[in-house]
């Protein structure tokens, strides 16, 4: 290996390092903050307390903004495996024009700032007559969370040997249960990891969310910011080191499951 060699490994490590410790900079802050015993955001903490933890028991207005943000991440992750899993195998499957483009536009959620899709969603389901407040996050949430199942799912079936299919037809299967034999099996990596993307990215979201949301129905980012707003402690530090946690955990049961390497590939 050449020095110009040697000095360009060098320096892709130096650049890597420094970015993960760019990334994971505030993660750390968060979770250390919250251990403090000081009533502000002190780093270093002048002691070490678990009273902010211990304090979420009695927040207003959490536990009842987590249900809410769980059972709408819960059906908006269902609804989209189901309608993104049904488009990502017509357009794997399919040859018909457009194809291509129907693809790209499965990603559009994603493309267009979050206040852009919160003005959009709010003036469909007004010209709709939709007025409920839950109804509407989970609709919006779904739009949101397809981009997450429709892709992942997508690149996974065209790598997908569909003469199996063929095949377990040819020995006996109905077509569902050719599907669910062997088509779904082969599918459950991608099934789970764009099932856990979609979920966090439900729970997580926030500029979609605060259109509709009123004094009753609130998700969790919402419910967090009013906090930061109204008293702003370390409790909202516990918040989000469990949410950390949360997803440290996910990861981890993806990893168990699937492998790290396989969710990169995806």
């Amino acid at each position: 290996m050449t020095l110009t060699e040697r000095s360009a490994n060098v320096a892709v490590w130096i650049i890597a390092a420094a970015t993960v410790v760019f990334l994971l900079t505030p993660l750390v802050v968060a979770v250390v903050v919250s251990f403090g015993s000081s009533n502000l955001f002190t780093l270093p903490p002048p002691g070490w307390s678990m009273r902010w933890y211990q304090r979420l028991m009695n927040v207003r207005g959490l536990s009842s903004s987590l249900i809410v943000s769980v059972q709408i991440a819960a059906v908006a992750t269902l609804v989209a495996m189901l309608i993104g899993g049904m488009a990502a195998t017509a357009l794997a499957r399919g040859r018909f024009a457009g194809r291509e483009a129907i693809a790209a536009f499965l990603t559009s959620p994603l493309m267009l700032p979050g206040l852009v899709l919160g003005i959009a969603f709010l003036q469909a389901f007004r010209f709709a007559g939709l007025r409920d407040v839950w109804m509407s996050l989970a609709l919006a949430h779904v739009v949101i969370t397809i981009p997450y199942i429709a892709r992942t799912l997508y690149s996974a079936l065209t790598l997908f040997d569909f003469s199996l299919i063929d095949a377990a037809r040819t020995l006996g299967c109905s077509a569902p249960q050719a599907v669910t034999r062997v088509l779904i099996p082969n599918l459950a990596p991608a099934f789970l990891t764009s099932g856990i993307f979609a979920f966090l990215a439900s729970m997580d979201n926030y500029a979609v969310s605060i259109f509709f949301t009123n004094a009753w129905t609130k998700t969790l980012p919402i419910q967090m910011l009013n906090l930061v707003e109204e008293q702003p402690d370390p409790t909202i530090a516990a918040i989000s080191s469990l949410l950390i946690g949360l997803v440290l955990l996910l990861l981890l049961l993806c990893e168990r499951m699937v492998g790290l390497r396989k969710i990169a590939e995806m």
